[in-house]
């Protein structure tokens, strides 16, 4: 075995030597193309704004519907649609859709919508092939400097960093692997970071693994697929499905992959709420007051191109050097913010309106940008209703702005029976274009022009139709309880000294500091137990923290002495001091979760200076994730593997 390992290492080191000489040249013309793709950049300022209406996305056509289960047989393809007004050019993107028929792919994807409880097999299909049948390269630059799936390696060795550094510019096939962001399902059907796999493509180069170390499904399935079952045996709640894979996450979710995933149930049913939705099979035409809406920002090349960075130097100017002669990512951006708003797949749309109530479910689809949304109506308010986890406790939130951070998602009713035919309303966004950090940091808007706007909503003469209503009250949550001690754990940001620059961000504890994603495990809940998880926010930013398998309760934030921490623990790390307790650096009092997150969740704000406190009870056992959802560092090793065990 150590032999052929040592074979393995020598022939890898000579594949790493043979892309070296390309990588120089890639390195040092690297200037000149992120010249060229600036100068073809589409300026958001000359974009009209509000002239599409807003797409709302149909529901995904099923295969079978038995007593069982409910099938779909849902692909990944690559196709063109209009996501700039209609006089500028299409935009190649990719989406998901049914299998077999290209009119139901679209960027976002159909809605999934099935019932708590209905049990849903999902064949997820590969299709990023060309019509010859031949693998299609990714649209997105790829850093194969990262840590990530990797598929030019042997199979199974894309856990081994010592593996994963090849300077060379990735043109090969682009692996997938879909994750149900919320759902509650046993490990196989996770969507784990390494359950990636390729297309069945003729072209396959020679000795690439088409599949990842943890690929599964649940039954055999053909090359290129894999088949996952979700129980839906949960609240009614909106989730959303997306692309999971190990270190391109950023680039295929940017690329278009996601969609919405709603399930609905008997107690939503009772609430009388505003409707109708989307249902299969709608006739064209057919009005709906209940809305899903993903706002995404996005920048456009003038030929109607997604537009991402292709160098580091598009983020701090950092011309080199790079991997190998540096730990520096010589593609990889830190964060990335694009320049235009784009809403269920147009750009700054519009939406007609009756004065009457409209239930919309807003998600926060973006790679890293946080969203606070507000009507430039003083008098318009949201009326939250539900968050990750279905419903809030009790009664609904009246609120006059949202803060959304990527990955979260907020069930609204918003009241416009007071506006008359003909008036607008403008969707503002008054968060920063730039990483968001916490509530008590002054922040600079977005652009008022450009990204300070999501949508408008004009004013239109009543149908009549059944309004509904908002609801008095809501069910209550039961708070979480334990007796088992907290675990403590960090979130890191990792500096390179000599450029003084950030080169990745990493998950950690307060025993080990921070580690890498193919550090053996640390998060090992037994099967059953409820836990505190305290988040110890040790960066300068906001992170939304999600974690897998689970909806939890945010319990509180307490301020705490972050460079005291830091340096208890970097001596404790070293063998010079004694292992810090985070209690004793406190600064302030516990400050309770707020009213917009007093129900369950699956993704939560982790404000710097801050240590945040959830609770969750780990009820199916398996292999899971937690990670930040900001995508640029969850794809740089913000990101952990946790495991619930069985007694």
């Amino acid at each position: 075995m150590e032999k052929t390992r040592r074979i393995l290492k020598i022939t890898v080191f000579s594949i790493i030597i043979s892309f070296f000489i390309f990588s120089i040249i890639m390195i040092g013309c690297s200037k000149k193309r992120t010249k060229t793709a600036e100068d073809a950049m589409l300026d958001p300022l000359t974009i009209p704004q509000f002239v599409e209406q807003l797409v709302i996305p149909p529901i995904m056509p099923y295969v079978n519907k038995t007593t069982e289960y409910t099938e779909y047989h849902i692909a990944v393809r690559q196709f063109t649609q209009q996501v700039l007004p209609s006089d500028y050019p299409s935009t190649t993107v990719w989406g998901y859709g049914k299998d077999g028929e290209a009119s139901t792919f679209s960027y976002p994807a159909f809605t999934v919508e099935t019932r708590a409880n209905e049990r849903v097999r999902v064949k997820w299909k590969n299709s990023l092939i060309n019509n010859e049948g031949n693998y299609l390269s990714h649209l997105l630059p790829v850093d194969p400097t990262l840590h990530w799936a990797n598929p030019p390696l042997p199979c199974g060795m894309e856990s081994e960093s010592e593996y994963s550094i090849q300077p060379a510019k990735y043109t090969g096939p682009v692996p997938i692997v879909t994750h149900v962001h919320g759902a509650h399902v046993a490990d196989t059907s996770d969507g784990y970071p390494e359950a990636w796999y390729l297309p069945d493509a003729k072209d396959i180069p020679p000795g690439y693994c088409a599949k990842g170390s943890h690929y599964g499904t649940v039954i055999p399935t053909d090359q290129g697929s894999a088949i996952f079952e979700y129980p839906n045996d949960q609240n009614a709640t909106t989730l959303w499905y997306h692309d999971h894979t190990l270190g391109m996450t950023r680039l295929n979710v940017y690329a278009g992959l996601a969609g919405f995933w709603i399930i609905r149930d008997n107690t939503e049913d009772s609430l009388n709420l505003p409707g109708t939705a989307p249902r299969l099979n709608d006739p064209a035409g057919t009005k709906y007051y209940e809305i899903p809406i993903v706002i995404q920002d996005r920048s456009f090349k003038k030929n109607g191109s997604l537009f991402y960075p292709e160098s580091r130097k598009f983020f701090d100017e950092y011309e080199g050097p790079y991997i190998p002669d540096s730990p520096v990512p010589p593609v990889w951006n830190p964060e990335f913010f694009g320049d235009t708003i784009v809403v269920n797949g147009k750009t700054w749309p519009y939406l007609e309106i009756e004065p009457r109530l409209y239930r919309f479910r807003f998600l926060n689809g973006s790679n890293s940008r946080f969203l606070i949304l507000k009507f430039n109506k003083d008098n318009l308010v949201f009326n939250l209703i539900g968050i990750e986890g279905g419903l809030i406790s009790e009664k609904p939130l009246v609120l006059d702005r949202l803060l959304l951070a990527p990955a979260e998602r907020a069930d609204v009713i918003v009241d416009f029976s007071n506006l008359a035919a003909g008036e607008e309303i403008m969707l503002l966004n008054l968060g920063p274009d730039e990483p968001y950090k916490g509530p008590d940091v002054p922040l600079d808007p977005a652009n008022p022009e450009t990204t300070g706007r999501i949508m408008k909503f004009k004013v239109v003469a009543s149908s009549g139709a059944q309004s509904g209503s908002i609801p008095p009250s809501l069910p209550s949550i039961p708070p979480l309880s334990t007796t088992l001690p907290p675990r403590d754990l960090t979130l890191n940001e990792i500096i390179y000294p000599d450029a003084d620059i950030p080169i990745e961000a990493e998950l950690g504890t307060g025993s080990d500091g921070p580690l890498s994603w193919d550090h053996q495990i640390t998060e090992n809940p037994m099967l059953g137990d409820t836990e505190t998880w305290r988040i110890i926010n040790l960066t300068e930013d906001a992170h939304p923290i999600h974690l897998h398998l689970v909806m939890f309760q945010v319990v509180d934030r307490i301020p705490f002495d972050k460079d005291g921490y830091t340096t208890a623990q970097e001596l404790w790390l070293k063998g010079e001091g004694p292992k810090p307790n985070i209690e004793s650096f406190f600064t302030g009092s516990s400050i309770p979760a707020n009213d917009w997150e007093k129900g369950r969740k699956d993704t939560v704000i982790a404000n710097p200076g801050e240590v945040t406190k959830l609770m969750a009870t780990f009820d199916l056992a398996g292999l899971y994730v937690w990670h930040c959802h900001i995508l640029e560092h969850e794809d740089n090793e913000m990101m952990r593997p946790y495991r619930v065990s069985a007694p």
